[in-house]
């Protein structure tokens, strides 16, 4: 089973909420799976460059099942994943990409957000990924 669209809207409200808690507009991208996108905000005023950063951040901590500031420690020079950011068409190594699990701990997606400070970033998708 996937994220479905339905929860895709709940996390980001959630992950939306939170935002605008600690003051910064935000790119928020929830992707299945499969890494597929199912559902993207761009809240009033939130960087353009942060839309692909967005993204990317879902897309990576999918491929790897793991949160993307997690592979950013793998990948600095002389860690075992060192360059993996050049792979799968560009992956993004630091904060803000969060695996979505379901109910029974079985991965079904992943949130990414980009706007604020690499901290910011990974609390608001936490926040989003936590409420499922």
């Amino acid at each position: 089973m996937s994220i479905t669209l339905a929860q895709a809207e709940q996390l980001s409200a959630v992950a939306k909420e939170k935002a605008k808690e600690i003051g910064v507009a935000m790119n928020i991208a929830i992707v299945d799976e499969g890494a597929n996108l199912v559902a993207f905000h761009r809240m009033d005023n939130a960087w353009l460059g942060s839309i692909d950063i967005a993204i990317k951040k879902a897309k990576t901590a999918r491929f790897f099942d793991m949160n993307s500031g997690e592979i950013g420690k793998l990948s600095q020079p002389g860690q075992p994943l060192y360059n993996i950011e050049h792979s799968n068409g560009g992956l993004i190594s630091f904060p803000g990409g969060v695996i979505i699990k379901d109910g029974s701990a079985k991965i079904i997606g992943a949130i990414g957000v980009s706007g604020g400070t690499v901290e910011q970033d990974h609390e608001v998708a936490n926040a989003g990924a936590s409420s499922l």
